[in-house]
């Protein structure tokens, strides 16, 4: 049988890696594929290092469109990132009738429902299981492992810088802008690593990995974004105290309507800091290693762990996507497994009885550290407004004098100019919604003995 011809769009630390374990283990992909596959064609700017890579017997080009007129190419494997230009590469390699195969979480998460319906329309399939998690195969577990469930939730690590940071600030005690430093000095960080740490590349594959879930389409423009830049090397000591880490997780979760609590049917999709206990395994996931927790109705709770980003990590991903295509090339269009897992033509009625929920309706568990004046009574006036709100304590860790300032917790001094005395007041909640939980901060902030901005990072047990 006639290879499958493969054009690659970009050629960098994935693109290399794909064909480097492409070339290496073409005999054991072959068997698996029952045909061939062969990158015939490869497009980049920088067409020396391109020739350095691939050698002399594949045609290197510097415009990416030539691999998309190309009548001998079946698949296009776009690995240009970003959301301009890539865009218009995938739908023009659709309009030619190419399949694609793509790492691209940001454009998917934008734009993933234009292109899915122009794939859907011309018949042909995108794939992206490298666009979530690197080497772990979450999109296929998510697409066909778990079909039988009803997925109820799923909590992921799913950057790998982020993951560092905080791995570095919990074993060495310091600062979020001392670690990033070390993280780029060491590669793992970007120059500019805003989409890492404020959370929206974790917001681009948990947009994913909803609609994956749920059925729904993708709508990254709704989900709560918050990263890990407030967060300070004191709250990591105390989460330790109180048997949690913190870690940055891409949350997305089923609720059901609950007429006694007055909360609405629909879909949680959010990123933050979050507590968990230290005896969950992901709570150990170390590193710049992802994790991704799913929860469905008939096998409980499952975890799928490794590297998730990397060179051969995550060309192993693209070229299982490749294997997929190869195996399923002649197939009829209809009996292919769709892109996000269910039927295009039940999104829209989902779209109308599934929204995706504020932030403000969301329900979870909090921690809080309230910066307060040492003196009696400040206690029994927090949990005052608390009760008032009707949130409960969970657990509740008050520094003392002889303990606070050895291990980054307050001074229990006087305030710079206040004249008090001061200490940090620690309390866990059961759950609340989040916009009661607001109302409830307001109020403690609002009274002369909290001295500071009270920090408040949300709790998730993943029971």
């Amino acid at each position: 049988m006639k290879p499958i011809q493969v054009g690659l769009l970009g050629i960098g630390t994935v693109g290399s890696g794909t064909f480097n374990v492409l070339k290496r283990n073409q005999q054991e992909i072959k068997r698996r594929a029952g045909r061939g596959i062969a990158i015939t064609m490869v497009a980049d700017l920088d067409q020396a290092r391109a020739r350095a890579v691939v050698g002399p017997d594949v045609q290197v080009v510097g415009d990416a469109r030539a691999i998309i007129a190309n009548p001998d190419i079946d698949v296009v494997i776009e690995l240009i990132g970003g959301y301009g230009i890539a865009r218009q590469l995938v739908l023009e390699a659709i309009a030619a009738g190419k399949h694609v195969v793509t790492a691209n979480k940001a454009l998917l998460a934008v734009h993933g429902s234009e292109i899915f319906a122009a794939a859907q329309a011309k018949g042909v399939m995108v794939a992206f299981e490298a666009a979530v998690a690197g080497g772990i195969p979450i999109i296929k577990a998510l697409r066909e492992g778990l079909t039988a469930n009803r997925i109820q939730w799923i909590a992921g690590i799913i950057n790998g810088t982020t993951n560092f940071i905080l791995s570095e600030m919990r074993d060495k005690g310091l600062d979020f802008a001392v670690v990033l430093k070390e993280a780029q000095g060491l590669g793992y960080a970007e120059a500019d690593p805003t989409f890492d740490i404020e959370g929206v590349d974790a917001a681009h594959k948990a947009t994913l990995m909803s609609s994956l879930a749920f059925g729904i389409p993708v709508q990254f423009d709704k989900a709560y974004i918050e990263g890990i830049t407030k967060l300070g090397a004191q709250d990591i000591k105390y989460a330790e105290k109180l048997g949690y880490r913190i870690k940055l997780l891409g949350i997305t979760k089923r609720r059901d309507a609950d007429a006694a609590n007055g909360t609405a049917a629909g879909i949680e999709l959010r990123v933050h800091p979050s507590l968990i206990p230290a005896k969950r395994l992901i709570a150990n996931v170390e590193g710049a290693m992802n994790a991704v927790m799913v929860n469905g109705d008939a096998v409980g709770t499952t975890l799928y762990y490794g590297k998730g980003a990397g060179s051969e990590p995550t060309a192993s991903a693209v070229i299982a996507d490749l294997v997929d295509i190869a195996r399923l090339h002649g197939a009829d269009a209809a009996q292919r497994v769709p892109h996000l897992a269910f039927q295009p033509h039940t999104f829209d009625q989902a779209m109308n009885d599934t929204p995706i929920l504020p932030m403000s309706d969301v329900v979870t568990s909090y921690y809080l550290r309230l910066n307060v004046a040492d003196e009696a009574g400040v206690l029994a006036n927090v949990t005052r407004i608390l009760a008032d709100a009707g949130i409960s304590i969970d657990a509740v860790l008050q520094r003392e004098a002889d303990e606070v300032g050895a291990d980054g917790g307050a001074e229990s001094q006087p305030a710079g100019g206040l004249g008090v005395a001061q200490t940090d007041l620690i309390l866990l909640t059961h759950d609340t919604m989040e916009g009661t939980m607001n109302a409830a901060i307001a109020k403690m902030q609002a009274l002369p003995t909290v001295l500071a901005p009270i920090v408040r990072i949300r709790k998730e047990e993943l029971a």
